[in-house]
Order: structure tokens, then C-alpha cells, then sequence
């Protein structure tokens, strides 16, 4: 009686759809500093936004919170750990360890929170194959849902804040 049950405990698992929300960080402090080379906070208007995210992912179950060591990305993820209690995991977007590290991840839904120029590489990383490009540096507020299951990944788009 026990292989059988193994057995559906294995098959449900493999089956198992794993979800990554990626964005990137809310609107910067423009006024704190050259933005390229320095670590800015969010703006008002960036706290805001971060707010809608956790508004947007309270109720979505992440399990993990991943977040580059800046300012402006802590910022945005922050909101959304201090509600859930799920602690902020510091990523470095150049350590190629991350990817490998990312696609271990099933069950509980993953937020990653990533710069206009890592947005893509981690979406692209993730689902092994181009389905994004490198964001805007003036757009905010886009919320990436990828959804792997086995080798499909499923891309959808939506928008946090105003």
C-alpha cells in the first residue's frame, strides 16, 4: 500500500506548477543621486508602488522573497515581507548560481524583484528560452507571472500601482 501512494505523492509533485513573480524595483529617487552608479532609495512615488505590490501578492502565498542588496529593490519587496513575515533573500543578479538555485523552487510561489536589465535575463533564465527584453529604464509598475510546469514556461503580464 505505501508504492502506491509514493507513487501518486511523485506523480502530483512533478506535475506541480511553480510560479515566479519578477519585477522591477519601483520608481527611484532621481534627486539622491545618479541612479546608474549609485544606491537611490525609492521616490514617493516608488513607495507607493511598492505598497501595490504587496496589495497586489499579499493573498498569493510567496513562499520566497528574493531581492538585489540595493535600496530601491529592498524597498520595493519590503512592504510585502513585512506583511507576510517571509524574510527578504539578498541575490546577486551576476552570480550564475542564481538560475540554478531559482528552478529549484516548487510549490510555494517566488517573488524576485530585479533591475530593468535583469528583469529579462531572469525570466529568459528561468524558462530556457527569449521571451522578454530589457525593460525601459522609465517604465514601472509591470508585474511578470511566469509559470513553469515540467519544460513549459507561460508568461503573463499584468500591472501593480498606478
Amino acid at each position: 500500500m505505501r508504492i502506491p501512494v509514493l507513487m501518486l505523492s511523485l506523480l502530483f509533485t512533478s506535475c506541480a506548477t511553480t510560479q515566479f513573480y519578477v519585477v522591477r524595483h519601483a520608481e527611484k529617487d532621481a534627486a539622491a543621486g545618479d541612479a546608474m552608479t549609485t544606491d537611490v532609495p525609492l521616490s514617493a512615488a516608488g513607495a507607493q508602488r511598492a505598497i501595490a505590490l504587496k496589495d497586489a501578492l499579499k493573498d498569493k502565498k510567496i513562499g520566497t522573497i528574493y531581492s538585489t542588496p540595493t535600496h530601491r529593490t529592498t524597498g520595493t519587496a519590503r512592504p510585502l515581507s513585512n506583511e507576510t513575515g517571509v524574510a527578504i533573500q539578498i541575490y546577486n543578479p551576476t552570480d550564475a548560481r542564481f538560475l540554478p538555485q531559482l528552478r529549484k523552487h516548487k510549490g510555494a510561489p517566488v517573488l524576485v524583484v530585479g533591475h530593468s536589465n535583469t528583469v529579462d535575463d531572469i525570466i529568459n533564465g528561468l524558462a530556457g528560452k527569449q521571451l522578454l527584453q530589457d525593460l525601459p529604464d522609465s517604465q514601472y509598475g509591470d508585474l511578470f507571472l511566469l509559470k513553469i510546469k515540467g519544460d513549459k514556461a507561460q508568461l503573463e503580464k499584468k500591472r501593480f500601482g498606478n
